[in-house]
């Protein structure tokens, strides 16, 4: 699925703001057990309602997934939807040929085997 130019224009204002690229790239570090809002609140040292109003404009965007568990909800990094804006910043490397282009392999952590 390819990406269209107002969506990744969408994705990257969601992440022009310093706190939205702390609490995203926190959420890749946790993977696909996430993080309920409070536990980010806690790591990143800030206030809650702060944190809600900027993973309410991430989800908004599509960056982050969020799942009710009992009264918290979990979120988590949209891994799939990165890898397409990566991939829509890059398709046209090497005059649309990307596999001409060894530095836009994918890294280790997209890997199955990633960490082993």
């Amino acid at each position: 699925m390819s990406l269209e130019k107002e969506t990744a224009v969408k994705l990257f204002e969601a992440l022009a703001s310093g706190v939205r690229l702390d609490i995203y790239r926190l959420l890749v570090r946790q993977g696909h057990e996430g993080m309920v809002a409070g536990q980010i609140a806690a790591n990143m040292d800030l206030p809650a309602n702060n944190v809600s109003f900027h993973l309410k404009g991430m989800s908004h965007a599509g960056l982050v997934t969020v799942a009710q568990e009992g009264r918290y909800q979990r979120y988590r990094a949209n891994l799939a939807l990165m890898q397409q804006l990566l991939a829509y910043l890059t398709d046209e490397c090497c005059a649309g040929q990307p596999q001409q282009c060894p530095e836009l392999a994918l890294p280790c952590c997209a890997a199955p085997d990633c960490g082993e």
